[in-house]
């Protein structure tokens, strides 16, 4: 018998797929993109669990995920927030 090396996926909530939300990060199975989440929990202080209530088809372990691949792959995201901030500039 031989032993199988576990696939290890480093983050499995989050992925890219072209023609859907731009390509850019998302979590898997929606249009939640991994910017749309770090927008709402780090730079508006939401928490992950009231993001939750409010997009109930996510869980706590997709959010937190998102949260992780964006701590990961930092510049990719604050480029991914910059570009919507200058497409939906915030209210004066």
């Amino acid at each position: 018998m031989s032993a199988v090396a576990p696939v290890r996926k480093e983050h499995p909530y989050v992925v890219r797929t072209p023609g859907t939300c731009g390509g850019r990060a998302r979590i898997d199975g929606t249009r939640i993109a991994v910017w749309f989440v770090v927008g709402a929990i780090v730079r508006r202080g939401e928490t992950p669990e009231e993001l939750v209530e409010a997009y109930p088809h996510l869980n706590l372990a997709e959010v937190h995920d998102a949260l992780s691949y964006y701590y990961d792959h930092r510049d990719e995201i604050e480029v991914d927030l910059r570009d919507q901030e200058a497409v939906w500039p915030k209210e004066a």
